[in-house]
């Protein structure tokens, strides 16, 4: 257990790489404080954390707002008296050619994903400040380097995500707080992905993201031959650098927007 005892707050625990995030945090030792929109997700999510052995509490949380994101870290308090870890997991994400955005749709996906993180990161600098120690991570994306076609919203609040990192950390160096960002790539799997009426494969192709393609099959084909490593990034991939950063092992780390892409992405 690299973070034993350890008190972590996440945000968007409720399914998918999330989910899996808060339960390995655990298995490392972690008690989890989960916010999701998705209430009853991510009370399960809390539920298996204490199957493990591990403390864990979930609230309803809409990251795009700062009351509901204060409220999350007071739970924290509350119950821990200390916030160790922060994640700034929650993310939406609608492929729509440019020409066609809708405009309430992309301002959404800002505000959840860059203004969520923004908020996130607030309310846990109130805290670690005072303690004078701590880890913040964002989770990032490899959009978040490179822009992404008929993916603008989502890009752009990605790319403002690490200079929300970097700014952060530049400000709290002097109090020994880190920030970082993980910038994952295509995962190629599970529902975002491959369900067959909304999953991101429908979405590009719907969106001629990927020219030529005809079916989903098409479409994914076209995003593994991108990476070097002929894979999909999985959820452990992610999962093991965000122990890395979360423990001492990386303490010499802040301001870092760290690839997890098979060599897809290399800056």
């Amino acid at each position: 257990m690299m973070l034993k005892d350890k008190i972590a707050v996440l945000t968007g625990g409720a399914q998918g790489l999330g989910e899996a995030l808060a339960l390995r945090l655990a298995n490392e030792g972690c008690h989890v404080v989960i916010g999701d929109m998705n209430e009853e997700g991510a009370a399960k999510t809390a539920e298996k954390i204490r199957a493990t052995g591990r403390k864990a509490f979930s609230m309803k949380t809409d990251v795009s707002k700062e009351a509901d994101v204060e409220a999350l870290f007071k739970k924290a308090m509350d119950e821990f008296g200390r916030v160790d870890i922060v994640v700034a997991n929650a993310a939406i994400v609608s492929a729509e050619p440019i020409d066609e955005a809708d405009a309430a749709r992309w301002q959404a996906i800002i505000n959840v994903n860059l203004v969520g993180t923004f908020l996130t990161f607030k309310h846990a600098a109130k805290i670690m400040k005072v303690q004078k120690s701590g880890s913040m991570i964002a989770i990032s994306s490899k959009s978040g380097k490179k822009g992404s076609a008929s993916n603008s919203a989502y890009s752009s609040s990605k790319f403002g995500q690490i200079g929300l990192v970097q700014s952060v950390a530049l400000e709290l160096a002097p109090l020994g707080i880190r920030c970082n960002a993980i910038c994952p790539g295509n995962f190629l799997s599970g529902t975002l992905w491959m369900d067959s009426e909304k999953g991101l494969f429908k979405q590009y192709l719907e969106a001629g993201k990927v020219p030529g393609a005809k079916t989903i099959g098409d479409v994914k084909h076209h995003y593994m031959n991108q990476v070097p490593l002929r894979r999909g990034c999985e959820y452990e991939d992610v999962e093991n650098v965000l122990v890395f950063l979360s423990s001492d092992l990386a303490s010499y780390m802040t301001g870092q927007a760290i690839n997890v892409t098979g060599g897809q992405e290399m800056k």
